[in-house]
């Protein structure tokens, strides 16, 4: 007789329940990580206070383990809010839904819609009474907050690095290890500190926003001459030649809903010589109140998910974190 089946018959308890035993508890374990890794995920997308919410509204308190949708939830009842200025109907907005409604022209959700991209890099995502569910679950609210698309709404972010040096032209080291910088731009909206992204608008490809957002918000192209814009765009292009893609997917958005949420790529392009700069100043656009190289430590505090990528470009590059 084998082994195996004389330690069942020892015990008592027939194999059969045995393997159904050890199965449940696989599967246990995979929605308990599926669980930690949606409460992992929400964080800033959980904060009770809106942003930019008028009359004080504040989402529906979501705790960790009610993150995940496959977690049973009877009582759930988000708040639903949508900001004026989406509601409005500007042309970069989504017309409204209301759940359970049906729009004239349907929107194609889970694919490339006209010139829209729809398509989530967190793979097909659910479509509950006409409405897109965020595939990393709750958020307590409901609608599309200050997002003008239903479901994934993409964005592009540069991450322009180079090394710390002294006057010497020499890397600054730190635990053996050299310092990375930055760019990194102070938001109007918040007063955070950020990379200088932002919305890949439709028709638009990621490569083009990187470069326009860029120049918009760190290098005020938008304020620039016809020959200043030039000499920028010529700098852009030639730092923006090859990219290292450092992410892509969802992201800890304060803006995000049940039904809508951030999403972007996040590309580094490094410097790695540190000249690329020397003739152009950095010089903050109408979107940013402030823009600087910025050193690349683990206590700072960034906007969303940017410290993340932020940390993921410091591994990439081998520098101090």
């Amino acid at each position: 007789m084998a082994r195996g089946k004389m330690v069942f018959i020892l015990l008592g308890v027939p194999a059969s329940i045995l393997c159904m035993l050890s199965l449940g508890l696989r599967l246990l374990s995979t929605r308990t990580q599926a669980m930690s890794s949606a409460a992992s995920l929400h964080v800033k997308a959980r904060l009770s206070e809106y942003p930019g919410a008028t009359g004080g509204t504040s989402r529906l308190e979501v705790p960790d383990d009610k993150v995940h949708w496959s977690v049973e939830w009877g009582d759930y009842k988000p708040v639903e809010y949508t900001a004026p200025a989406v509601q409005k109907g500007p042309v970069w907005a989504d017309p409204d839904i209301k759940e359970g409604e049906s729009l004239a022209t349907p929107i194609r959700f889970n694919e490339v819609d006209g010139k829209t991209n729809r398509v989530s890099h967190m793979g097909t995502y659910d479509i509950i009474n006409s409405r897109p569910r965020n595939p990393a679950g709750r958020t307590g609210m409901t609608g599309r907050g200050l997002l003008g698309k239903w479901g994934p709404n993409h964005a592009a972010d540069p991450i322009v690095t180079r090394w710390l040096r002294n006057d010497k032209g020499e890397k600054i080291m730190k635990d053996g290890k050299p310092v990375l910088l930055f760019v990194a731009v102070k938001r109007k909206d918040n007063g955070q500190w950020a990379i200088p992204g932002g919305m890949v608008e439709a028709g638009d490809t990621v490569s083009a926003t990187l470069k326009k957002e860029f120049g918009e918000e760190a290098m005020n192209s938008l304020e620039a001459s016809e020959e200043r814009k030039k000499e920028l765009e010529g700098l852009i292009n030639e730092l923006f030649k090859t990219g290292t893609k450092i992410y892509a997917g969802y992201v800890d958005d304060p803006r995000n809903t049940d039904n809508a949420w951030m999403e972007t790529v996040a590309v580094n392009f490094h410097d790695d010589a540190g000249t690329a700069f020397d003739s152009i100043k950095l010089e903050a656009g109408d979107d940013a109140g402030a823009v600087a190289w910025t050193q690349a430590t683990s206590q700072m505090e960034l906007y969303a998910s940017h410290k993340e990528f932020i940390e993921k470009t410091v591994q990439l590059r081998g520098g101090a974190w």
